[in-house]
């Protein structure tokens, strides 16, 4: 039995954009979860949308990041990298004419409906607060308080985060 997801608000971070994008995550990752017990063919279009829209969503983060004031190798981005990597490789695998093997791609739907909760309410929530403090507007790109960021030159520069932004990771 697959473990699945759903939003709820235990999983909100106060944050609307990163709230939308991970609603998102979680219909599109629910609707690969429904599509298990159909036909591999069924499943790979709904992973290869859930892999693009991750991309996208990681790629968002990992922007406010560096906009910021993290390092460019913090463990959020690398966690991002990582699991990224993981869900391209479970899709090649299932394309692969000789492999064809999806069950790596299976098990992966149900291993990041696990590990989703625990990177949102840990580095996302992190990242989100990290944000307000240093007001920072996602959606213009803006940053209010630049040496709230690490430093005077709107980057963070005198004392970049290299961690994941949490009081917990370094």
């Amino acid at each position: 039995m697959t473990t699945t997801l759903t939003w709820s608000d235990a999983l909100a971070l106060n944050h609307p954009q990163m709230d939308a994008t991970h609603v998102e995550f979680v219909d599109l990752l629910a609707a690969c979860a429904a599509a298990l017990p159909g036909s591999d063919a069924e499943l790979l279009p709904h992973w290869d949308r859930l892999v693009a829209h991750t991309e996208d969503h990681f790629a968002q983060e990992d922007r406010w990041m560096a906009a910021t004031g993290f390092e460019r190798e913090n463990c959020h981005s690398f966690q991002h990298q990582a699991v990224l990597q993981v869900m391209r490789e479970c899709a090649r695998q299932a394309r692969e004419p000789s492999i064809a093997d999806f069950e790596p791609l299976r098990v992966a739907v149900g291993e990041l409906a696990i590990w989703f909760p625990q990177h949102a309410q840990s580095m996302d929530a992190a990242l989100a607060q990290h944000l307000d403090r240093v007001g920072f507007d996602a959606a213009s790109g803006t940053l209010r308080e630049a040496a709230l960021a690490g430093g005077d030159d709107g980057v963070g520069a005198a004392k970049r985060i290299s961690g994941c932004g949490s009081s917990s990771c370094g």
